[in-house]
């Protein structure tokens, strides 16, 4: 399983990883592979290059923010096949995240357990391939 982690903050990289190890567990996945990029426009290149399974981005990074990445991934022609996942600043950005598509959203501080229930389900459920 590959997970892209998308931000400027390497605190936020660090909780998101801790929470996806706790879920990998649940759904029984191979070794996870994390990939890192500090803003938005490096994880759309990561994110096409590298095909991962899950995008966990920050709503605010730089250079094409999380709405950005998640709007041009599962708008492209065929979609992305990741499942995408945001981090918000405030909830009032909720309408964001639906508008971008994102398959799920939080608001920050995050608890690194407060997602794992929503993830496990995400994860378990069967990847759309790319036509």
């Amino acid at each position: 399983m590959k997970v892209l982690l998308v931000s400027a903050d390497p605190k936020v990289r660090e909780t998101m990883e801790l929470t996806v190890r706790s879920v990998k567990r649940a759904v029984g996945a191979q070794p996870v592979e994390f990939l890192e990029a500090t803003d938005g426009l490096q994880g759309m290149r990561l994110a096409w290059r590298y095909g991962p399974d899950l995008v966990v981005a920050d709503e605010i990074t730089s250079r094409a923010g999380a709405f950005a990445l998640a709007k041009d991934l599962k708008g492209a022609l065929p979609p992305h096949p990741a499942r995408i996942v945001i981090l918000l600043d405030r909830a009032q950005d909720e309408w964001l995240a639906a508008w971008s598509e994102a398959d799920a959203w939080f608001v920050k501080p995050v608890n690194p357990f407060e997602p794992a229930e929503a993830l496990t389900g995400l994860l378990a459920a069967p990847r759309k391939e790319a036509v």
